[in-house]
C-alpha cells in the first residue's frame, strides 16, 4: 500500500525504535541471573524507545500532541492532532526473553484514531493501516478478519488481570462462559498484538479491561480496517474513557458481546 506521508514516518519510526529494542532483547538472558535484576533495564529500553519515537515523530511533526506511556500527556500547538504511543507493549513478556511484544504508534485527529502501525520487530511483522484504506501486514498483504461464524470454531484473545487488578471477578465470569462454548481462549500479553492478530484473521475476536489508550489506539484502527468490529466492552461505553475492548467479525461479533455483556 501506498501509504501517506504521515503513515510513512510512523512506520520508520516504529523500524528505528524496534531495532534498538532488539539489541535490548539480546541482553535479557544474561539479566535473568544477575544481581541487579533486569527491571531496571527494561526501564532503561522502553525509556529510549521512546524518546527514539519521540525524536522521530516530533521532529517530523513538532506542532502534534504527544500521548506516551513512558512521558505522558504534551498539549501540541495543533490541538486536532496528537501521536498516542506505546513504546514497548508486552514489557513482561519482553522482561521474560518471551519474542513476542511491539511497538505501537497512532495518529489522533480530531478525537479519531486515523492511522495505525503495530511492528513486531522480532517476528519482523508490521501491521498498519489508514482510515478509509484498509489494514495491511509489511509492503503487499492486505488483512481481513476470519471468516468464521461459529463460536466453536473460534479462539479468542484476552488479558487476564494479574497482581490487584479489579477486574479480576468479571473475568473470571467471562472465562465460565466462554471457555465451554469456544474452540479456545488465549493470553498472549499484548494488547497490541492480540487487535493486530485479530485483523490478520489469527483470533476470531478479542476482549480486555484495564487498558490505557496506547494500549490499544493503533490495533483498533486496524481492525476496524480489516473488516472488524470494536467497541467497549459495556455498550454505549467508548473504548478509550473505558479502558475496555471488544471486537470480533461482523458475524461474530453479536454472540461474543452477548455473552460478555449478559446480566
Amino acid at each position: 500500500m501506498q501509504g501517506s506521508a504521515n503513515l510513512n514516518i510512523m512506520i520508520k519510526a516504529a523500524r528505528k525504535a524496534g531495532r534498538s529494542l532488539v539489541k535490548d532483547f539480546r541482553e535479557v538472558e544474561n539479566l535473568q541471573v544477575s544481581a541487579k535484576g533486569p527491571g531496571d533495564f527494561v526501564s532503561k529500553a522502553d525509556l529510549s524507545a521512546e524518546k527514539i519515537l519521540k525524536d522521530e515523530l516530533r521532529g517530523a511533526r513538532p506542532t502534534y500532541g504527544w500521548l506516551g506511556e513512558e512521558t505522558g500527556e504534551e498539549k501540541g500547538e495543533d490541538p486536532t492532532r496528537r501521536w498516542i504511543v506505546d513504546p514497548l507493549d508486552g514489557t513482561t513478556n519482553f522482561l521474560h526473553g518471551m519474542p513476542h511484544w511491539a511497538v505501537s504508534v497512532a495518529l489522533e485527529h480530531k478525537g479519531e484514531v486515523v492511522a495505525g502501525v503495530v511492528f513486531d520487530p522480532a517476528k519482523d511483522e508490521m501491521f498498519y493501516a489508514e482510515k478509509g484504506q484498509g489494514a495491511w501486514l509489511n509492503d503487499s498483504r492486505r488483512l481481513r478478519v476470519s471468516g468464521r461464524r461459529r463460536l466453536e470454531e473460534a479462539v479468542f484473545a484476552t488479558g487476564v488481570p494479574f497482581g490487584a487488578k479489579k477486574t479480576l471477578p468479571a473475568m473470571m465470569r467471562d472465562l465460565s462462559r466462554l471457555m465451554p462454548v469456544t474452540a479456545g481462549l488465549r493470553r498472549w500479553g499484548a494488547a497490541s498484538l492480540d487487535l493486530a492478530y485479530v485483523a490478520a484473521g489469527r483470533f476470531d475476536g478479542y476482549w480486555e479491561r484495564e487498558l490505557q489508550p496506547w494500549d490499544v489506539a493503533a490495533g483498533l484502527l486496524i481492525v476496524r480496517e480489516a473488516g472488524g468490529l470494536v467497541e467497549a466492552v459495556r455498550e454505549g461505553d467508548t473504548v478509550f474513557d473505558s479502558g475496555s475492548i471488544l471486537c470480533a467479525n461482523e458475524a461474530l461479533f453479536p454472540m461474543l458481546a452477548g455473552t460478555l455483556r449478559a446480566p
